[in-house]
């Protein structure tokens, strides 16, 4: 099998060759770690590379080129430095947050994701009517820049594809969250709900937009929605607040999917979000990751009360991972019978922080190669 044949028959609960081999990857001082104990610093395939340290032998898919859409706002807001403290930075980001960071980190890190990056809001983008009308001008799904401009000859060449193509959006409650703030947002559920209302439809229709551009072309294996929603125990949100003001823009896009016959519509959302996949699953979204176990994620539970109406990515301990050795051993184990039963790819169910050993990431990649058919 072909990467891509093998992807959709692991999550579509069908019958792969093997199941794709996904250990992770560290962000930057996860790397610098690795640097030091053993890691070239050449090396840009850090999975390949600790697969073939465990012993693997078999070739790794490598991918291929996408066919990309942007959602995010033109023109974007001047990311500058504001004012240097003795200790940390006051800066604003291209999505005109400003915020203070430690002196360690950069713009860059706020732009992408190199690494685990705490700061502290001071004020977002979008905190009054004002605000919001010259937001939404940011967003014009007509804009040629949001796509690319040799879009039919792309996908043409990507229609035998060996690798699944994948689209990623922020869902509504991350991006309202992006414009808001956290708490400005939880606070205008209550204090201004028909406003609420009418930043998810706006947001709604403009991810339909671009999907419905995107079609013109190509069809994806996969729509990916990104939402970040739950804390350790629960939802940030309650399921019912979920329904009355997420499910309708997660059913729009759903509709979508299914018209076009794309066989994958996923979520990703840190936290413990088992109260929120039912909701999910009502949307028509059948993949859920990253599953963090700290957070009480339970993927042995979860296949037993959701079945084959949810499949799984990630969903291996991170702090089982650092611990190495039987740990590793144990937790692997724990998954054998979510992992035997389909539907599931085992990884780090995060990011792979800096506790993890260069050492261990290689035998935890051992273990996860052996369990997933790749030794």
């Amino acid at each position: 099998m072909n990467e891509r044949q093998r992807y959709l028959e692991t999550v579509l609960f069908g019958t792969p060759d093997r199941i794709p081999l996904q250990p992770g990857g560290g962000r930057e001082s996860t790397r610098e770690r690795w640097y030091k104990e053993g890691l070239p610093r050449e090396e840009k395939d850090i999975p390949a590379y600790a697969y073939r340290m465990a012993g693997g032998k078999l070739k790794l898919p490598e991918g291929g080129p996408g066919f990309w859409i942007s959602e995010r706002m033109i023109p974007q807001f001047e990311e500058k430095v504001i004012e240097r403290r003795a200790n940390s930075q006051v800066v604003q980001d291209w999505k005109g947050n400003i915020c203070e960071i430690g002196n360690e980190f950069t713009l860059e890190h706020l732009r992408n994701a190199i690494d685990f990056v705490t700061r502290s809001w001071i004020k977002c983008p979008v905190e009054t009517r004002a605000d919001w009308e010259d937001m939404k001008r940011r967003y014009q799904p007509g804009d040629p820049e949001r796509y690319p401009k040799d879009a039919a000859a792309l996908a043409a060449s990507l229609s035998d594809r060996t690798w699944p193509l994948i689209w990623h959006f922020s869902g509504p409650f991350w991006q309202l969250r992006e414009w808001l703030g956290f708490e400005g947002l939880c606070m205008l559920f209550l204090d201004d709900p028909d406003w609420v209302r009418e930043m998810v439809y706006f947001w709604q229709e403009y991810v339909a937009a671009l999907l419905e551009e995107g079609l013109r072309h190509i069809t994806p294996d996969e729509v990916y929605l990104s939402e970040d929603m739950a804390y350790k125990e629960h939802a940030m949100i309650s399921p019912a607040m979920t329904r009355e003001f997420l499910l309708p823009c997660y059913q729009r896009w759903g509709e979508i999917v299914r018209r076009h016959k794309i066989p994958v519509y996923s979520m990703d959302s840190d936290g413990h979000i088992g109260e929120l996949i039912p909701v999910w699953i009502e949307a028509g979204i059948n993949v859920c990751d990253p599953m963090e176990v700290a957070a009480g994620n339970d993927l042995v539970a979860y296949r037993k009360k959701f079945g084959r109406n949810m499949a799984f990515r990630g969903g291996v301990d991170k702090r089982l991972i650092a611990k190495g050795g039987r740990h590793i051993e144990g937790e692997i184990e724990r998954l054998m019978p979510v992992i035997r039963g389909g539907g599931y790819i085992p990884g780090c169910d995060h990011g792979v922080p800096s506790d993890v050993s260069w050492p261990n990431f290689v035998y935890y990649t051992q273990l996860l190669a052996k369990a997933t058919g790749w030794l």
